[in-house]
């Protein structure tokens, strides 16, 4: 029976949550919002337009929303060059790959965004599949990431762990049904991940690495 280990990516593997926070905040801020970094910290790991309203609520002027996520885009794309991974990043999708894992991408990025996280992570070679923004009707934390990452995987839920940063990954994998492991590495406290559904939780890819043996998955 296949394995999947499937990854969520900013926050999880790439270190760029603290970059979404200052672009959006940046976009929000040109758009004429004043929107606490604090609350979009909370909010990073949801797609645009539900980032978006979320923090704006329903009550919103509408038609802002593609300038304010185009800001962001823009903003966030001049560090496409450099995003750096967590430690460890590659090295753990090697060996889980090594392992029998089939290795999948969960993420809410696309085009060339996802590109540049790939370039950064550099471990192609052992990622079988992403399921990007693109492939989806619902992003995070609806299930649907996950399940089509699974069947990318060609892979049962029961067989399958989930390894995000965000409550929302967690909800996601929940839902899809899988085992789900938090990283601290986001900025998401332990007992929210854990109250959202982690198994267990790690500071970060180098520390899941090196508990490999004892932890989901062994």
């Amino acid at each position: 029976m296949t394995r999947a280990a499937v990854f969520d990516v900013d926050g999880t593997l790439v270190d760029t949550n603290h970059l979404h926070v200052t672009t959006w905040w940046e976009a929000f801020r040109q758009a004429g919002h004043r929107v606490p970094m604090h609350a979009v910290h909370r909010a990073v790991g949801l797609g645009s337009d539900d980032l978006v309203a979320h923090l704006l609520g329903d009550d919103r002027d509408k038609d802002e929303d593609a300038r304010i996520s185009a800001a962001h885009k823009a903003l966030y794309g001049q560090y496409f060059d450099r995003l750096p991974a967590l430690r460890d990043a590659g090295p753990l999708l090697r060996r889980l790959h090594d392992d029998g894992w089939t290795v999948v991408l969960a993420t809410s990025a696309s085009g060339a965004e996802l590109s540049a996280l790939r370039r950064a992570i550099d471990a192609d070679d052992v990622i079988a599949a992403t399921a990007s923004a693109d492939d989806v009707e619902e992003g995070k934390p609806a299930a649907e990431p996950v399940e089509h990452a699974l069947e990318l995987a060609g892979a049962p839920a029961e067989s399958a762990v989930f390894v995000g940063d965000t409550v929302w990954d967690m909800r996601a994998g929940r839902g899809a049904g899988v085992r789900c492991v938090g990283v601290l590495c986001g900025g998401i406290p332990r007992a929210d991940l854990l109250e959202a559904g982690a198994e267990a939780v790690y500071a970060d890819p180098a520390e899941l690495l090196a508990s490999l043996e004892d932890s989901p998955l062994a």
